[in-house]
């Protein structure tokens, strides 16, 4: 008698059956996907090349699936538990998107995107596996460039506010200065604060970089809400120091000092100013909470547990 051995399916075959998933439901899934989006996603990188605000929407993607490939051992190790309300969500994506395409709103369009993937993890594994994606996916919404609403609505006061602090900064010098609105005067030359210094672009790319900054570093919900609100802030402050050193170099070597070469380096040093100040605050927080941590540690070998310590 000859025993032939038992054909088992590849790992990947084995993993994907597990999972809920076939060859031809990907296939399927990805044709819809490239149905649905077909006229959404080739504007949305399009504005990502166009818009300099917006350039980091490149990097948001690649950085979900990281996270997600970070987090993939866990993920393998969850039951799946397809949930309907999955399907549920899947419909309100649909229908944010008809929404969208009816009232010619790319916003809406664009986060429906997010919804449906949302959706299609909740149906597909269940609640466990949603929570153990939230971030990667919700990361996707840095990606989506802001409604222009919002935008018109938050530039002109950050206009105001930079001219304010930064005209502040320079009469704390003694400087011969004077401030109209977003316009500065100076004895040698006139800076006006235009919608691109408003810092709106800073502070959208910093938002993500702090929401990204604190998912890697911090444990704890508190200091990673800390450390994102703490963006808007420090991209304000370092905003106005820019304007503040333009203003410095124009009244002491005249206006053309603070245009070409200088105006355009003063952009990246204010995102660095702000990414350094974020990295420092991260780290105060963490050296915070193993200090506590330690004393914490030390009461419970006396005897004497302190509870809300052991959540700092």
């Amino acid at each position: 008698m000859v025993m032939t051995p038992e054909k088992t399916a590849s790992p990947w075959k084995a993993r994907l059956k597990v999972h809920g998933w076939s060859i031809g439901q990907g296939i399927f899934l990805a044709g819809a996907f490239g149905y649905l989006y077909a006229s959404v996603l080739p504007d949305l990188v399009a504005d990502w090349g166009n818009d300099p605000d917006y350039s980091h929407g490149f990097l948001i993607p690649v950085l979900s699936v990281y996270f997600l490939w970070e987090r993939r051992h866990a993920l393998a190790q969850l039951p799946v538990q397809p949930s309907p309300v999955g399907f549920l969500v899947m419909l309100l994506g649909i229908t944010v998107l008809l929404l969208g395409q009816v009232g010619a709103e790319l916003f809406l369009m664009r986060v429906s995107l997010v919804v449906l993937i949302a959706g299609l993890v909740l149906y597909h594994g269940g609640w466990r596996y949603l929570k153990g994606m939230a971030f990667p996916i919700v990361f996707l919404l840095f990606m989506i460039p802001w409604p222009a609403i919002i935008l018109n609505a938050l530039t002109l006061p950050l206009q105001l506010l930079a001219a304010r602090l930064s005209t502040s900064s320079l009469q704390m010098m003694n400087l011969p200065v004077y401030r109209e609105g977003n316009v500065i005067f100076l004895p040698h030359a006139t800076l006006e604060v235009v919608e691109a210094c408003s810092g709106i672009r800073s502070l959208v790319s910093l938002l993500a970089l702090a929401v990204m900054f604190a998912y890697m570093t911090q444990r704890h919900i508190w200091k990673m809400a800390v450390l994102v609100v703490s963006a808007t802030p420090i991209a304000i402050i370092a905003n106005a120091f820019r304007i503040w050193g333009t203003g410095v170099l124009a009244h002491v070597y005249g206006p053309q000092a603070a245009e070409g070469f200088y105006h355009t380096f003063a952009g990246w040093l204010v995102f660095v100013i702000a990414f350094v100040l974020l990295t420092v605050e991260g780290a105060a927080m963490s050296r915070f909470g193993k200090k506590y941590m330690h004393i914490n540690n030390t009461f419970a070998k006396n005897g004497d547990e302190i509870g809300w310590l052991s959540t700092v």
